[in-house]
């Protein structure tokens, strides 16, 4: 079997779309607002798709990504393979003394930008384009001129292929020359050996339709051992960070895992995905793209058409980070663009959106259509309904000042002080303010899926007057609070 390492135009082209959501993934979190090296939440970074090396056994680390996928492709389809990950570069600065040698420092002031200790991650891609059947067609028989590669005479059926990958250590040296044309110091790189195994394999599935299960498999097979006192930070220069893996088929389609056919459901349960999760990529319509990401998507992920660019944070929205960005301090900008190239890309950015653009990012209707309304009798205002839905002053069934719920075998009600455990579920962060504290029972609730809710003011609040006179209230659940004369 014979594997190549240059994709087809067609590929390259195909991969081109996936790659538009796949960048979003593969710097995810790269550089937070405020986008500065000194930032307490840019000092804890590398967060998704880290894979360490097999000596550094941190709980929630994982030294492997293993995706399996559905597919059909027909005779003589090819499979093109691109791993993506970042390679963790070191990035310290140092001043030029009088004495001509150099020195490192915390950071380097220059006019336009503060320079600092900082890790920088430099994109690495493993390339791979293989038949899927082995020469000869899919029951493995070779045909004249047949020839078997690295996965043997079946192909990518049985054991499939291995593929050994590595990069190698380097160090570079940059000049830091100030707006005077002075060399102030430079800025020393470097990188650390890293070295992985890419497996990939094809199982055929039993039924009716010739459906196969795609098993990819990316590991890092680093020899770096932990010293005594090395911390994630010492780990994170031989990882494979942001790890994830597009896949196409020339000739065939992808089934999707997230919404597969019914017929395909029993083979999709069976798909077991670790660390990562395949989706369907590329423009909705079409199934010879997938994306397997340490970030859980939807098929078929796009770039909202409304961002104007890179912001690292798709946990905020772009009109906030942008607004943000505009209001920081000259000092600030200047400690982000000596920070990384790609937060000085951010800075200018949201320094030079136009008017036009930040209209743009306000919102966005993705789709309107008509909601037919049945007739109205004369004289009837659409607006008010001749009844609610639900009356609670009619329903003499609920009554949130005197219903009351068993918690502990103690009947808790409006007016009962409990103690607030809510870390039980740890589903707000707020929870944490609360934790421990005694609280007065306001009301006890009742939704209509039969759940009950605990409203309550915090004890020593000086705003619980004004939450009762709005009703604004903290709910919590039975479990989450305690009658306060059982503790």
């Amino acid at each position: 079997m014979t594997t190549t390492t240059v994709f087809t135009p067609d590929t390259e082209a195909r991969f081109a779309v996936a790659r538009q959501a796949a960048d979003a993934v593969l710097f995810e979190g790269y550089v937070l607002y405020p986008y500065r090296a000194s930032a307490a939440k840019n000092r804890f970074r590398w967060q998704f798709g880290v894979l360490v090396p097999p000596s550094w056994n941190a709980a929630g680390e994982h030294a492997r990504q293993h995706t399996e996928c559905l597919m059909e492709p027909r005779p003589g389809a090819e499979l093109a393979v691109e791993v993506r990950f970042l390679h963790v570069r070191r990035r310290t600065a140092e001043a030029l003394r009088e004495d001509g040698t150099y020195a490192p420092v915390p950071e380097l002031r220059l006019t336009d930008r503060t320079l600092t200790t900082w890790d920088e991650g430099v994109e690495e891609r493993i390339t791979l384009t293989v038949p899927v059947d082995a020469p000869g067609g899919p029951d493995g028989s070779s045909g004249p001129g047949g020839s078997s590669g690295p996965g043997g005479p079946d192909g990518l059926d049985g054991e499939g292929i291995t593929v050994p990958f590595s990069r190698p250590a380097a160090e570079e040296t940059e000049e830091v020359v100030d707006a005077d044309g002075r060399v102030r110091g430079r800025l020393v790189r470097r990188r650390e050996e890293i070295s992985g195994v890419l497996r990939i394999s094809v199982a055929e599935l039993d039924g009716p339709y010739r459906v196969r299960k795609l098993s990819v498999t990316v590991e890092n097979a680093g020899s770096w051992s932990p010293l005594p006192g090395d911390d994630r930070q010492a780990a994170l220069a031989y990882s494979l960070v942001a790890t994830h893996t597009l896949l196409r088929l020339d000739a065939g389609s992808f089934l999707s895992l997230t919404d597969p056919p019914e017929w395909a459901r029993g083979a999709v349960a069976s798909c077991d995905n670790r660390h990562t999760w395949p989706v369907l990529a590329g423009e909705p319509g079409r199934a010879d793209l997938v994306l397997s990401s340490p970030i859980i998507l939807d098929d078929h992920p796009a770039i909202a058409p409304e961002s104007p660019g890179a912001f690292y944070d798709a946990t905020e929205i772009d009109e906030i980070l942008a607004l943000r960005t505009t209001a920081l301090t000259d000092e600030e900008k200047r400690e982000a663009r000596g920070t990384d190239a790609r937060a000085a890309a951010v800075i200018d950015l949201a320094d030079t959106l136009p008017q036009e653009v930040w209209e743009r990012l306000h919102g966005a209707v993705r789709g309107l259509r008509e909601i037919a309304r049945p007739a109205e009798p004369a004289g009837a205002d659409p607006l008010v309904p001749d009844t609610p839905w639900w009356d609670p002053a009619g329903d003499p069934t609920v009554d949130p000042d005197r219903d009351h719920v068993l918690v502990a075998g103690q009947a808790v009600r409006a007016g009962s002080r409990v103690l607030l455990r809510p870390r039980l579920r740890r589903t707000d962060a707020q929870d944490l303010f609360v934790d421990g504290r005694a609280a007065l029972v306001e009301a006890v609730l009742h939704d209509v899926d039969g759940g009950v809710h605990i409203a309550v003011t915090v004890e020593d609040d000086p705003g619980a007057d004004i939450r009762r006179e709005q009703g604004r209230f903290l709910y919590f659940q039975p479990d989450e609070v305690r009658p306060l004369e059982d503790v």
